[in-house]
């Protein structure tokens, strides 16, 4: 057969009919490597069992720490405290020696110990191996309360106990309260509490020498508080606006010095009563 040059290039025909076995052949593809199933299936198993593995170690660490003696409570110090002993703050937590370090709930020792009257706060701090602190913020004496008896209070208005010495507070002692007033004061202080303690506050916000003038706050009158000079001046103060009517008071108490006054009467807002001496 001859080609010419100048012709078209020339297609090569089948010579061969493919058969149905060849065609269904694929040529040229590799072929994939399948991993066995048994493979896959024992992947998804450990993978499976390692969370369950870690909670297993876990929990064995777990247990041992709370057994072993390693942790066990070797020292309890208290800090923070000087009214009250240490024995009886420790006494309150429940916390002793030879517990483990672990097995103590720190949230409800701290609530038990704040429960005495004398502490405000206070905190369980764990120390490694074996060392319990037990840190309390103690209630600070603020004025008394006499109800038939003589009892110190703080500055929220938390009775603290009995006065047991005569001592001089260095603000006026508030008086007029009930016995069932002044038991609830162990736990949230009365309307009558709060009203004095914000006298008192008043007082001493105002910088002046009238908190030294001023020895008592009787809280048994229904018109408001009636306060006492360490002269035995009556005042009575009223239910409100308490800073305006003690800086009246401030100056009326300069002029009637040397007067016969008994009863200062600073209820009304335009004028000041006095009784026993010069109204003006």
């Amino acid at each position: 057969m001859l080609i010419s040059p100048r012709g078209g290039p020339a297609g090569f025909t089948d010579l061969g009919e493919c058969s149905a076995l060849v065609a269904g052949q694929r040529v040229g593809r590799a072929r994939r490597h399948r991993r066995p199933r048994f493979r896959r299936f024992g992947r998804a198993v450990a993978l499976a069992g390692l969370p369950l593995a870690v909670l297993a170690g876990l929990g064995i660490g777990g247990y041992w720490a709370l057994t072993t003696e390693r942790f066990a409570v070797a020292t309890i110090e208290v800090r923070g405290a000087s009214r009250v002993s240490p024995a009886e703050i420790v006494a309150a937590s429940a916390i002793h020696p030879g517990v483990n370090l672990w097995s103590i709930d720190t949230a409800r020792a701290a609530l038990a110990v704040a429960a005495l009257p004398e502490i405000r706060r206070a905190e369980i701090v764990r120390e490694l191996p074996g060392r319990v602190t037990i840190v309390v913020e103690e209630r600070r004496p603020f004025t008394l309360v006499h109800a038939e008896r003589l009892h110190w209070v703080d500055e929220e208005g938390r009775l603290l106990g009995e006065a047991r010495e005569a001592v001089v507070p260095p603000v006026p002692v508030i008086s007029g309260l009930t016995e069932a007033e002044l038991e609830t004061l162990s736990t949230v202080p009365g309307p009558k509490t709060r009203a004095a303690l914000a006298v008192i506050r008043a007082l001493l916000r105002s910088g002046s020498a009238l908190t030294q003038e001023i020895s008592e706050i009787d809280m048994s009158r229904r018109e408001g508080p009636v306060l006492y000079t360490v002269d035995g001046v009556e005042v009575r103060l009223g239910g409100e606006e308490w800073e305006d009517r003690l800086a009246r008071l401030e100056g009326v108490l300069a002029q009637v010095t040397t007067k016969n006054v008994r009863t200062v009467d600073l209820r009304f807002r335009d004028q000041v009563v006095l009784q026993g001496g010069d109204a003006r």
